[in-house]
């Protein structure tokens, strides 16, 4: 029995310090995303209507969100609130209708690690981008 609990303490400590290192990771990357939310604001850059995609095909939702894309294909984008959105959502006609509704997502400092695809790219880099494109965005 001492083994099982000494593996159970084991376990939950390698959990407690893995919540650590994600939150302060998120904490390094929304430092990062108000750092560029400043700059882009003392540049003028100027924030659009965010939109969303389905999962599945090809149309586009309007969202409440107004906001900078970190990547062409417009999945990523930075909210003038300071959060970080993936702009994903499952397919609806209420979404089709009223709007797709997006929640902030978790910052992270490599934006896909992890994936399956392989394209993983560091949060930085998105942001420094954005900005050095100016209005000429995609």
């Amino acid at each position: 029995m001492e083994w099982a609990e000494a593996r159970r303490r084991a376990v939950e400590g390698h959990a407690a310090a893995e919540d650590r290192r994600k939150a302060d990771e998120a904490a390094a990357a929304r430092e990062l995303i108000a750092d560029f939310v400043r700059a882009a604001e003392e540049r003028a850059l100027p924030a659009t209507r965010l939109t969303a995609r389905p999962y599945q095909g090809g149309a586009r939702y309007r969202t409440a969100l107004r906001g900078w894309y970190l990547k062409a294909d417009r999945s990523l984008a930075v909210g003038t609130d300071g959060e970080l959105y993936l702009l994903h959502v499952p397919a609806s006609l209420r979404a089709r209708l009223a709007g797709a509704s997006v929640v902030p997502h978790q910052p992270r400092l490599v934006v896909g690690e992890g994936g399956r695809d392989g394209e993983s790219i560091p949060l930085r880099t998105l942001l420094d981008r954005r900005l050095a494109a100016a209005p000429d965005w995609p």
